[in-house]
């Protein structure tokens, strides 16, 4: 390895070498072409606007690996790799939940664990605004001016109310889905995310690839009340799907579906709080196939390519390198791995969050600091829509 950098270093050492000489034997030609050389100045480029990012989740229970892997560590990556002068928001979005039957006291408690959640993972309040957005009235303000200018026929076409439901039915498909169950708030909730995300202006929404659907219905209600309502300038940007690279991770026990939280079996999922010996039991019993080592088919052998996988994203490699180090293992071996990917990936959130949720002063201070931040903002944006409308 050692040999390996050495020549590496010298091969690079040769090429700025080079690269300097090439440079000093042209300097005086560059003289000469001196607009040439402002034009090719990078330094003359404009800088990019600054992103205002916004995401939110549901607070419906302890969340699971695929919630981790999917969304929440994608957060903590954007909190991390962000320009300082970025501004990211993140919500737990209770009005969302309650487009499905809850129950009160496990709502209110999964309320206050998805915020210790969020700070377990990596979350900053210093750094990203964090909130729970039914402390913030001006969403279902906004959602209902947006409701007024939403044809019905764009939300006839939304899909997701639809698996939705049958996710909560634990239905394998939507053609298993009793229409007659959709209620008001689930068929127009998609305007409701509008109105979460515009409320802030959000340039980019990290959403994963069911939700792109309402990214676009976003896009529509925006560049609708641009249009309607004039002003010197459109009120709202256009919001951009932000493509984060994730893992879709699928039941242990079917892996022709996601992994669920309403699922029946418990066994199907791996939660933020499993103990070291769930997790180990939970992967040993995931289903695989019969055949003779390991191959990425996610058609042909689902359960081996959702083991793949998951691996992967727990160390950051690609799933077809991974697979081509188990070409001759055993499915036992790919599994041991596994567990102890998991394992190294969920200890420290785990940990965290079982600290963290029994700091409830703490908890409470957070939400209602990020409260404060996220009125302050959106108060900004609501003002001008009430002015624009006539509300005023």
């Amino acid at each position: 390895m050692s040999s390996l950098l050495h020549h590496q270093l010298q091969r690079t050492t040769a090429s700025v070498s080079a690269a300097c000489r090439a440079t000093r034997s042209t300097r005086r030609a560059a003289r000469t072409f001196k607009s040439s050389a402002v034009v090719r100045d990078e330094t003359a480029q404009p800088r990019a606007r600054p992103r205002v990012v916004f995401s939110g989740i549901q607070p419906t229970g302890i969340p699971h690996l695929g919630n981790l892997l999917g969304a929440l560590l994608n957060w903590v990556k954007l909190q991390r790799e962000a320009a300082p002068e970025d501004q990211l928001i993140y919500s737990i979005v209770g009005w969302h939940a309650l487009t499905l039957p809850q129950d009160p006291k496990a709502l209110s408690a999964a309320r206050s664990d998805m915020l210790a959640v969020l700070l377990a993972v990596g979350l900053d309040p210093k750094r990203s605004i964090i909130f729970h957005q039914d402390e913030n009235l001006h969403h279902a303000e906004l959602a209902w001016i947006l409701n007024c200018i939403t044809p019905m026929g764009k939300l006839k076409r939304m899909t997701t109310w639809k698996s939705r439901l049958a996710a909560s039915r634990n239905a394998r498909d939507d053609s298993e889905v009793d229409e007659s169950l959709l209620n008001a708030g689930l068929f127009t909730y998609p305007v409701l995310q509008a109105a979460d995300i515009l409320a802030y202006r959000a340039t980019h929404v990290p959403v994963g690839e069911d939700q792109q659907q309402h990214i676009e219905l976003c896009r529509d209600l925006a560049e609708s009340f641009n249009r309607t309502f004039k002003g010197k300038r459109p009120l709202f940007p256009l919001p951009q799907h932000v493509i984060t690279t994730t893992c879709r991770v699928l039941s242990l026990k079917d892996p022709s579906s996601k992994m669920s939280k309403s699922s029946p079996d418990l066994n199907s999922r791996i939660l933020l709080t499993d103990t070291p010996a769930q997790v180990r039991s939970k992967i040993r019993g995931a289903v695989t196939d019969s055949l003779l080592g390991i191959t990425y088919d996610p058609v042909a052998r689902p359960g081996a390519a959702n083991l793949l996988s998951i691996l992967a994203a727990c160390t950051g490699e690609d799933v077809h390198a991974v697979a081509a180090r188990y070409a001759d293992k055993g499915h036992g071996q790919l599994k041991a791995d596994v567990v102890e990917a998991v394992e190294e990936l969920i200890k420290g959130p785990r940990a965290e969050f079982e600290r963290m949720r029994g700091e409830k002063e703490y908890l409470s201070s957070v939400a209602r600091e990020g409260a404060e931040k996220a009125r302050q903002l959106s108060h900004v944006t609501i003002q001008e829509v009430r002015a624009r409308i006539g509300l005023v």
